[in-house]
């Protein structure tokens, strides 16, 4: 069960290479080996609380205090992960971004075009995050990029060792540029650190200006807000600059791009922030080659 949001976890599925399907069994709180990385089993009490407490949450059966260490636990031992995924990342030069969002933003269009874009140019590959299915990670394929999917089962959020399963069996190209595709939610993605260069949160113009108000830890998270389907403002009541507003008053430093990637419009600012993000990368890449 995942201690930030409540929500249960399921039987998490990683696409082989080859023809058969592995299952990985993730739950946070039941013991799992393997040879990249590795959970432990934690108990847990039988009491019930409703939230009021030190973990600002709950769930069934368990009390406050133990929340509370059972998160630190995993966030811990994420984080262990996400180190291990960051060093992978740093010794191929490639540039990870964590994609996330709420569900129907538009994710998984806006990579589509992306791609069409960029793939002449640059060597893509991207892990796909979702509960179930592989529609997702077979639009990618079909632009003729590697793409392989993630299905979380009952599970809300990717976590670091998923991702490191996937990095083993996607291979991405040396110096390429990686996309993850998160699961659609605007909570718990924002708390697993994936090794990621930057999260990237992206908003619809059809989900309401105050999304940044009431998802804060997400947007404080991110580094970059990108407004996607601008296209459809003449038709909503959405207050463009309240929004920008808002979630800069979560995160002052937080960039905002508008784009729709349905109609093109913005697209070109979106590519040029990736190309000089990627720039910046190289850099440090290869000044890390030559130390």
């Amino acid at each position: 069960m995942c201690t930030v949001c409540g929500c249960g976890e399921g039987e998490t599925t990683i696409e082989h290479s080859h023809d058969h399907d592995h299952n990985h069994s993730h739950s946070h709180c039941s013991s799992h080996s393997h040879s990249h990385h590795e959970h432990h089993h934690d108990g847990h009490s039988h009491s019930h609380d409703y939230g009021q407490g030190p973990a600002h949450a709950h769930a069934p059966g368990m009390s406050q205090s133990r929340m509370v260490q059972v998160e630190q636990d995993i966030l811990a031992k994420n984080n262990q992960y996400a180190a291990a995924n960051r060093d992978y990342f740093a010794k191929h030069g490639m540039l990870a971004l964590n994609l996330v969002s709420s569900p129907g933003s538009g994710k998984t269009t806006l990579l589509t075009e992306t791609i069409a874009l960029l793939k002449d140019e640059l060597s893509i590959a991207v892990i796909e995050g979702d509960q179930q299915t592989t529609q997702d990670a077979d639009r990618i394929r079909a632009t003729g990029v590697k793409a392989l999917q993630i299905n979380t089962g009952k599970g809300c959020h990717l976590d670091a060792h998923m991702v490191g399963h996937a990095l083993d069996e996607l291979k991405p190209e040396e110096q390429s540029l990686l996309f993850i595709e998160n699961v659609g939610n605007l909570v718990c993605p924002a708390s697993f650190d994936l090794g990621e260069a930057h999260k990237v949160a992206i908003l619809s113009v059809t989900e309401g200006e105050d999304k940044p108000l009431k998802y804060p830890d997400m947007f404080h998270a991110a580094d970059l807000m990108i407004l996607n389907k601008t296209d459809l403002l003449p038709h909503l009541d959405f207050d463009v600059e309240q929004c920008i507003e808002y979630a800069k008053r979560v995160n002052p430093r937080i960039k905002v791009l508008q784009l729709s990637a349905k109609t093109g419009e913005g697209m070109s600012t979106w590519l040029q922030w990736l190309k000089a993000t990627r720039a910046l990368h190289l850099i440090e890449y290869q000044a890390e080659a030559v130390a």
